[in-house]
């Protein structure tokens, strides 16, 4: 039986309903596993990983080396798979330094360059990029360095952008490559999921209030910030957030109504917050919370 991810655009196929449901968070970013440990409350897309997390707390290691003479515990069975690969198993296979004098022995090919370093003085991996000649303690090193020659390549298809670090190819991915987030019920895009989920209360049948809890207030707003601000600002007449702008000094209750209030004073945003807005006619509360889009 087979397994299949119902995530509009997607058509993977497990043989576990369990790989299935891990999978299908990947594009919901729920993660239902939550650590139970006094304090913690971490949350976890699979069980398994909740369980291995657990280990951290308890210190318990359940999985013991059965190889005469050691017995060696450890918290997960793939570290003690590891322990055997390195202690017990391909014990034949040595790497022997050649330098006068010393015949030491190492069991992997990297210990070995390691162990090299104490003779020759110089950082065992090289970067053999032309012209370059670089020396680095580790293969990591080496491979980060390595980046700077060749660049970050997209690999999306049909785009041949490389970028000089990891941030430039990061930022060209999310301007270039980043699907739009679209309302099933009307088709609006959103930059961020977050928005989308918003808007989609405007949809409901029986729209969600956050209603001020005071007693005698009785004012409704559509989001929990706005609730915030007002009971901040209103109730408790407490305005934190100062904008130190020389000859401003405006408070604010929120810390993200002081950085919408600071396009104010940069010439550069507020341009393009005017133009924004002369692009867009006026629209009433009601219209906004209606999804009504007027023509353009």
């Amino acid at each position: 039986r087979r397994f299949i991810c119902s995530f509009p655009g997607c058509d993977a196929a497990f043989s576990k309903a369990w790989r299935l449901d891990a999978h299908f968070c990947r594009h919901t970013g729920e993660r239902p596993y939550v650590c139970d440990y006094e304090g913690c409350g971490k949350r976890f897309m699979r069980e398994f990983h909740r369980a291995r997390h657990l280990l951290t707390h308890t210190g318990e290691k359940p999985f013991e080396c059965t190889t005469d003479g050691c017995n060696q515990k450890f918290g997960t069975k793939s570290n003690l798979k590891k322990h055997i690969e390195r202690k017990h198993e391909n014990q034949q296979k040595q790497y022997v330094c050649d330098f006068e004098g010393c015949n030491k022995s190492f069991r992997k090919h990297q210990q070995l360059k390691v162990h090299q370093c104490h003779h020759t003085n110089e950082p065992p991996f090289k970067c053999n990029n032309e012209g370059c000649g670089k020396f680095f303690s580790t293969p990591s090193q080496l491979k980060r360095h390595e980046k700077i020659h060749e660049g970050y390549v997209c690999k999306k298809e049909n785009c041949s952008y490389t970028g000089k670090t990891w941030t430039e190819l990061l930022k060209h991915n999310k301007e270039s490559h980043t699907e739009p987030i679209v309302c099933n019920e009307c088709h609006k895009t959103f930059k961020r999921k977050d928005y989308l989920k918003q808007h989609q209360k405007t949809h409901a049948v029986e729209r969600e209030v956050c209603r001020c809890p005071r007693e005698g207030c009785g004012r409704t707003y559509t989001t929990v910030f706005n609730l915030q601000s007002h009971i901040l600002s209103f109730h408790e007449e407490e305005k934190p957030f100062c904008c130190d702008y020389p000859g401003c000094g405006r408070v604010f209750a929120m810390k993200q109504s002081l950085a919408r209030h600071t396009v104010v004073h940069d010439p550069e945003k507020r341009k393009l917050n005017l133009k924004a807005k002369r692009s867009r006619p006026k629209r009433s509360l009601a219209s906004h919370l209606s999804g009504y889009n007027p023509p353009k």
